[in-house]
């Protein structure tokens, strides 16, 4: 039964289908995830009363850190772990099927970035090629190996020769980096020509948060771009959104956000301001329904502007359900 979902999660939905798809992930969920289960059961949520979006829950994205989230029955292919950057623990996201990750980034990526294949893609990311187990590196990775036009490369810190692949005019190319190693490569004023340039995965501790106005202020004057993309991915996902013009990152039909009221985090919108929640269809076998840490404004159900991170006093209430 499940693998009917997986030829269903990556086409484009209407959202009377999208609907469709997510309750029936709901009793799926509710009854072969263990976690996920004892945690609607937790917050009395009676599942045969969850009849549209607004009733399903959502898992605070806590319990990655703290148990194993996933359906019974499948062994992992891979495990996914955070940085760790956030708080002493690191999430895990247990994927038995990579191929479900590889279709979602790859469709997503290609969306977004449709030349990619015919683009030198360098990778500029210190602190996830230091350890094992990041998600983003294995996109990246793989993004690399799928391009057969040009020898693509991933740095923790940029060769020569790949500084001067950047400002060769003739080449086109993609840099996807961590944010703060970015700026730390805008310090040096280099030019760069005829690139694309991704930002994602933050300061990771290394330098002080800016907001996100001010850092693509900084990278399009240091770097000599006119326009800066950002990533938005995390762990505990498997799909990613982009954000490609003005403030709103965009999704992908199987990825969509939602808004909850921070003062009660068991009640969801589908538009507003609050802290973000999503559903990834992608997370078949993990979980689809995760309340994330950020703050957000959601315009569509595949538009969003993140605002920032919530704090302690604002997490407090998924804490204590937590306890």
């Amino acid at each position: 039964m499940i693998h009917t979902f997986e030829d269903k999660i990556f086409r484009a939905h209407s959202n009377d289908e999208f609907e469709k798809i997510a309750l029936s992930l709901f009793d799926l969920h509710y009854q072969q995830n263990e976690i996920y289960r004892k945690y609607c059961d937790l917050i009395r949520v009676n599942p045969k009363k969850i009849e549209s979006l607004n009733d399903i829950p959502f898992l605070p994205i806590q319990f990655f850190k703290s148990h194993q989230v996933a359906l019974k029955n499948f062994q992992p292919q891979i495990t996914f772990t955070s940085s760790g950057t956030s708080g002493p623990n690191t999430s895990q996201h247990l994927v038995p099927f990579v191929s479900m990750y590889e279709k979602s980034f790859t469709q997503a990526f290609t969306h977004f970035f449709p030349k990619h294949t015919q683009q030198v893609i360098i990778g500029l990311l210190p602190s996830y090629m230091e350890r094992k187990g990041s998600s983003l590196i294995y996109m990246v990775e793989h993004l690399i190996q799928q391009n057969t036009t040009h020898k693509c490369i991933m740095e923790i810190n940029l060769s020569p020769s790949t500084l001067q692949i950047l400002q060769d005019p003739a080449i086109p190319k993609i840099l996807i980096g961590v944010t703060y190693a970015l700026l730390n490569l805008a310090e040096k004023n280099i030019r760069l020509r005829n690139t694309k340039v991704i930002e994602t995965g933050g300061m990771k501790g290394m330098r002080k948060e800016i907001v996100r106005e001010e850092l693509h202020e900084i990278l399009q004057k240091g770097l000599g771009v006119k326009k800066i993309y950002s990533e938005y991915g995390m762990t505990e996902l498997l799909s990613q959104a982009y954000l490609l013009n003005h403030d709103y990152f965009e999704s992908l039909s199987w990825l969509r956000f939602r808004v909850r009221n921070i003062n009660d985090p068991l009640t969801h919108f589908a538009q507003g301001k609050g802290a973000l929640n999503i559903i990834d269809l992608a997370n078949l076998y993990s979980c689809p329904f995760i309340a994330t840490d950020d703050l957000a404004e959601v315009v569509s159900p595949n538009q969003v502007k993140i605002l920032g991170r919530m704090d302690h006093s604002q997490t407090r209430g998924c804490n204590l359900l937590l306890a």
